[in-house]
């Protein structure tokens, strides 16, 4: 089953209230909640590189109250253990049995602040749930539920008593992206109503969570051609045989990269993915997935380059309108 120009015409109209929705508590940033709420659309998760106080949380506490989900942030440092992540399990002198203890990554949206203060061992904890969206503790399984959205925040600037985060834990976040500093206007805006202390508890509920799971398995069924797939599998090649790279755009990323299309796509209301749709969510799906060459980065090279060099380099098809 394909996706209709129908229903691609109500996804656009719902994806734009919700934007519009979550817009209210973090004010004047509707593209980067786009790609937020697209990234959650297509089971993926967020990596925020950004300095504190850009209004993270606000963001996470935003996305929970418009689907009517949950919200956690877990606040990671050196000592944090990764049951205090998943949870634990306690045996109950009363039932004579043990139960498990749910840790705080069981809700819809969970805020994962400073996740490189925690040790290699910690942040390997995410690993699964992030994958799989399930955590198995003892051996037995459980389910996180649909919605389930990691955000994870790395502040650029202070690096001091940090782990880098590997290569496969980045690769499992779909996208990479910043909020930054508002305008002065809309810091202005901010401060008049700086007396609310939690910006997202105004807002009214746009879409429950099971809505929320349908328009995810809606956004799965919009046509990619084969050209489309072609050109993305052409991209993350070209990454890895650039010189400036070391390891390029894994086939996971190329998969994320389809993911995200579908759904960027029955955003503007289309029922089918154009080469456009690749070009435009290159940058956020790809550039934390690229690790450069030692004297390509110290040369100036970043990720970004190699992107917009790729871009330039690999013709982009004519990816019929009417799919």
């Amino acid at each position: 089953m394909t996706m209709t120009p129908e229903q691609a015409a109500w996804f656009q109209s719902t994806f734009t209230r919700l934007v519009e929705n979550i817009d209210k508590a973090l004010q004047g940033k509707p593209e980067v909640v786009s790609l937020v709420l697209s990234a959650m659309l297509a089971e993926g998760h967020v990596l925020l590189e950004d300095a504190p106080g850009t209004g993270k949380t606000s963001l996470a506490k935003a996305l929970a109250a418009t689907v009517q989900g949950t919200s956690s942030r877990i606040q990671f440092t050196p000592d944090l253990l990764p049951s205090d992540v998943t949870g634990v399990t306690i045996y109950d002198q009363q039932n004579h049995k043990f139960e498990f203890h749910k840790g705080p990554i069981f809700a819809s949206i969970v805020l994962a602040d400073e996740i490189n203060r925690a040790s290699p061992k910690t942040q390997s904890a995410l690993l699964e749930v992030m994958e799989e969206s399930r955590v198995t503790v003892d051996g037995v399984t459980h389910e996180v539920g649909r919605p389930f959205l990691v955000i994870a925040t790395q502040n650029p600037v202070e690096q001091a008593g940090t782990y880098k985060l590997p290569e496969a834990q980045l690769d499992r976040f779909l996208i990479k992206t910043s909020i930054g500093y508002p305008s002065l206007a809309v810091t202005e805006s901010i401060l008049a109503g700086a007396a609310q202390r939690n910006p997202a508890a105004g807002l009214t509920a746009g879409i429950t969570t099971s809505a929320v799971a349908d328009m995810a398995d809606l956004a799965a069924t919009v046509h990619v051609e084969p050209a489309v797939l072609r050109y993305a599998a052409e991209l993350a090649e070209a990454t890895r045989g650039d010189s400036a790279i070391k390891l390029g755009v894994s086939v996971r990323g190329a998969i994320a990269m389809i993911r995200i299309a579908k759904v960027w796509a029955a955003a503007h209301g289309r029922h089918y993915v154009l080469p456009d749709d690749i070009k435009a969510l290159a940058r956020p799906v790809w550039q934390h997935r690229l690790m450069l060459d030692a004297e390509a980065e110290f040369a100036g090279t970043t990720a970004d380059t190699v992107i917009a060099r790729v871009l330039d380099t690999v013709a982009a098809p004519q990816a019929r309108a009417n799919a």
